[in-house]
């Protein structure tokens, strides 16, 4: 990290960065509790979110965008088709892969639990911030997302 204790934009901009490092984590925190697929992990949530994402997926694909070994993410999956959020049906290409897809009952589970943190978070804002609140973070959903682009 650079040095910035001579110049007063930078150590304000450093003090920001941590605010919001820590903010976020809270906010995350709190809209997870609203609406959660139950006792999953980060690497389990994580496959279904690329499953939601980017359409059926064999388990290599998965491995590959996961970063891990193609044996650890056959277990992943072993577990939430026993779970009953992902099915596996014959790869049309190449019969002896399986792609891997959300489930309906998955497919509405996350559109539920997206549907409650999106309610506990329009609730909090109505409830807790001004009118002219919500204006100023609706400017700043603009930053946020310029920063998120970088």
């Amino acid at each position: 990290m650079p040095d910035t204790a001579s110049d007063p934009v930078a150590v304000r901009a450093l003090a920001t960065a941590v605010e919001l490092r820590v903010l976020v984590g809270s906010l995350r925190r709190r809209m997870r509790g609203q609406g959660h697929l139950g006792d999953l992990t980060f690497s389990q949530s994580s496959v279904l979110l690329h499953l939601e994402r980017d359409g059926p997926l064999t388990v290599t694909a998965l491995a590959k965008l996961e970063g891990v070994r193609p044996q650890s993410m056959g277990a992943t999956v072993a577990v939430l088709q026993a779970a009953g959020w992902v099915a596996g049906t014959p790869d049309p290409t190449d019969g002896r892969q399986t792609l891997f897809a959300l489930t309906q009952a998955c497919r509405e589970r996350v559109a539920a639990g997206r549907a409650a943190r999106e309610d506990w978070l329009f609730q909090a804002m109505r409830n807790q911030l001004t009118a002219a609140e919500q204006d100023e973070l609706a400017r700043a959903v603009g930053l946020l997302k310029r920063l998120a682009e970088t």
